[in-house]
Protein backbone atom coordinates (compact mmCIF):
# COMPACT_ATOMS: atom_id res chain seq x y z
CA UNK A 1 0.00 0.00 0.00
CA UNK A 2 1.55 3.34 -1.01
CA UNK A 3 1.22 6.49 1.31
CA UNK A 4 -0.01 9.66 -0.83
CA UNK A 5 1.69 12.53 -0.52
CA UNK A 6 0.80 15.87 1.33
CA UNK A 7 -0.97 18.50 -0.73
CA UNK A 8 0.71 20.81 1.46
CA UNK A 9 4.03 21.51 3.16
CA UNK A 10 5.36 23.66 4.98
CA UNK A 11 8.87 24.50 4.29
CA UNK A 12 9.67 26.89 6.77
CA UNK A 13 8.40 28.39 10.62
CA UNK A 14 5.61 26.64 12.61
CA UNK A 15 2.30 27.91 11.11
CA UNK A 16 -0.47 27.45 13.69
CA UNK A 17 -3.58 25.58 13.45
CA UNK A 18 -5.45 28.59 12.62
CA UNK A 19 -3.23 29.63 9.96
CA UNK A 20 -2.66 26.37 8.29
CA UNK A 21 -6.79 26.31 7.99
CA UNK A 22 -7.03 29.65 6.69
CA UNK A 23 -4.30 28.82 3.90
CA UNK A 24 -6.19 25.48 3.01
CA UNK A 25 -9.43 27.16 2.99
CA UNK A 26 -8.25 30.23 0.40
CA UNK A 27 -6.43 27.47 -1.66
CA UNK A 28 -9.88 25.37 -1.76
CA UNK A 29 -11.92 28.56 -3.26
CA UNK A 30 -9.77 29.33 -5.59
CA UNK A 31 -9.22 25.77 -6.71
CA UNK A 32 -13.73 25.32 -6.83
CA UNK A 33 -14.15 28.34 -8.55
CA UNK A 34 -15.81 28.36 -11.93
CA UNK A 35 -13.67 29.30 -15.41
CA UNK A 36 -15.08 32.97 -16.05
CA UNK A 37 -17.32 32.53 -19.24
CA UNK A 38 -15.53 33.68 -22.61
CA UNK A 39 -16.66 36.78 -24.07
CA UNK A 40 -19.53 36.44 -27.09
CA UNK A 41 -18.76 36.33 -29.83
CA UNK A 42 -19.32 40.11 -32.81
CA UNK A 43 -22.39 38.58 -34.98
CA UNK A 44 -21.20 37.78 -38.46
CA UNK A 45 -22.56 41.50 -40.04
CA UNK A 46 -24.33 38.70 -43.05
CA UNK A 47 -26.12 37.49 -40.15
CA UNK A 48 -26.87 40.99 -38.23
CA UNK A 49 -30.84 40.90 -38.79
CA UNK A 50 -30.64 44.86 -37.12
CA UNK A 51 -29.95 45.71 -40.83
CA UNK A 52 -33.04 44.65 -42.00
CA UNK A 53 -34.59 47.66 -40.17
CA UNK A 54 -35.21 51.09 -41.67
CA UNK A 55 -33.34 53.50 -40.02
CA UNK A 56 -35.80 56.76 -40.17
CA UNK A 57 -34.82 59.45 -43.63
CA UNK A 58 -33.39 62.48 -42.74
CA UNK A 59 -32.17 64.91 -45.59
CA UNK A 60 -28.95 66.34 -45.82
CA UNK A 61 -27.62 69.74 -45.61
CA UNK A 62 -28.46 71.77 -48.94
CA UNK A 63 -31.02 69.00 -50.24
CA UNK A 64 -33.79 71.18 -50.56
CA UNK A 65 -31.86 72.96 -53.29
CA UNK A 66 -31.25 69.33 -54.85
CA UNK A 67 -35.28 68.77 -54.72
CA UNK A 68 -35.95 71.66 -57.00
CA UNK A 69 -33.36 70.42 -59.77
CA UNK A 70 -34.99 69.33 -62.91
CA UNK A 71 -33.03 66.29 -65.01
Amino acid sequence: MSAQEPLLSVVRGEPTDAELAALAAVITAMASREAPEPPPRPRSLWADRASLLRRPHHPGPGAWRASAHRF
